[in-house]
């Protein structure tokens, strides 16, 4: 709509330069313009000079399609929202028909827009489908934008505004702990007693800041940020922390997280302790040797080792991998966590928990996840 405005205006300019060079003929030549001049080209009603003007065949008809880039919302109105079976939405949208439909519901109190005077609003599902289909794929913001008629400008807008609603109404209701006693259950049929999440931490990769550049290369060589989550038994993330520089380590993180001086103070956890041999063991969380040996967090034997300390390492690195699986699942659902993510260092954290809340949300449904996504997570 912005463009067929602009449109209008240079076709305005247009025929009000074409009407002063006729003018200006006319005055060469002697003849009477008074009628000429009485002409308002502001007026909305009535025959415009420069329709006067095409009818007496002195000025060539201009195709107004000529200065209007054409878009079609075709594709997304008739298409998908008509003809798409559904493994072709879990394809490009990562769920079915049905679970996007209700997560527009969820969205639509911080989405829904009025139309204006100037244009029509996005409708809530339009919205919705942009933001997933860019966080779904590593499409570029010109080829979305093609796809569901919009400008690439809207594509970017839509992203946020979708992601900041997703943080806004659903991530203190979605990424939580839950119940504590089911966990345990969990983790304790894996083979660990009385443990209640693993933690770890991941690297997003994004293009170089503007600023600080060099801190947010990690030990990989690459521009990342960091996300640190501690994981269920059924890899559903249960708290987040985004936002660290790439090159700050995963332990200093973890210290420097609300959820450490939670488990510090005992306040995170229910007081839940069972005796193993003749110590009180209270619930834990596992990490790899990056973290802290903490009396609430389990982490693998180093050195040489017996047969006991080889058993709890294997039961230890058992549980531990729900977190590295949950990673892998968030990214291949949400391939642009892959790619270079070009936001701003304040948008990109938003963008990230977004996906967390989609992942847990899609995982709690049990929504496929198909097997050649995980495939390209780890590539």
């Amino acid at each position: 709509m912005a463009v067929v405005n602009t449109s209008h205006l240079i076709i305005h300019l247009f025929q009000r330069q074409m009407l002063r060079n006729r003018v200006r003929r006319l005055r060469q030549h002697g003849e009477d313009i008074k009628s000429e001049r009485g002409t308002d080209l502001s007026q909305s009603t009535g025959p415009r000079a420069v329709d006067i003007m095409v009818a007496m065949g002195h000025v060539d008809a201009v195709e107004w399609r000529f200065w209007a880039r054409e878009t079609s919302t075709d594709w997304w109105d008739r298409i998908v929202l008509q003809v798409w079976d559904e493994s072709q939405w879990l394809r490009n949208f990562r769920m079915p028909k049905g679970t996007f439909l209700e997560f527009c519901e969820l969205l639509s109190p911080a989405l829904k827009r009025k139309d204006t005077r100037m244009r029509a609003a996005l409708t809530v599902q339009k919205q919705v489908a942009i933001a997933f289909w860019k966080l779904a794929t590593p499409d570029s913001y010109r080829s979305v934008a093609n796809h569901f008629g919009v400008g690439k400008s809207t594509v970017g807008v839509a992203v946020m505004q979708v992601a900041n609603a997703i943080v806004e109404l659903l991530l203190s209701k979605v990424v939580i702990l839950g119940n504590v006693q089911v966990i345990i259950d969990g983790f304790a049929a894996m083979g660990f007693p009385n443990c209640s999440g693993a933690i770890d931490g991941t690297h997003i990769p994004i293009l170089a800041p503007d600023h600080q550049a060099s801190q947010y290369i990690n030990q990989k060589g690459y521009f990342s940020m960091v996300l640190q989550a501690l994981v269920n038994h059924r890899g559903r993330f249960t708290n987040i922390n985004v936002g660290w520089l790439g090159k700050v380590h995963d332990a200093h993180v973890f210290r420097n997280s609300g959820l450490f001086r939670w488990l510090q103070e005992g306040i995170y956890f229910p007081d839940h302790k069972i005796t193993v041999g003749d110590v009180g063991m209270p619930i834990v969380i596992l990490g790899d040797p990056a973290y802290p040996l903490m009396p609430w967090l389990m982490k693998p034997y180093t050195g040489a080792l017996d047969s006991e300390k080889e058993l709890f390492n294997y039961r230890l690195s058992k549980c531990r991998m729900v977190v590295e699986c949950a990673f892998g699942h968030l990214k291949g659902r949400w391939r642009s966590l892959l790619t270079h993510s070009d936001l701003s260092e304040t948008n990109i954290p938003i963008v990230i928990a977004a996906c967390c809340v989609l992942h847990n949300l899609c995982e709690s449904k049990g929504e496929t996840f198909m097997a050649g996504w995980e495939v390209e997570a780890n590539c």
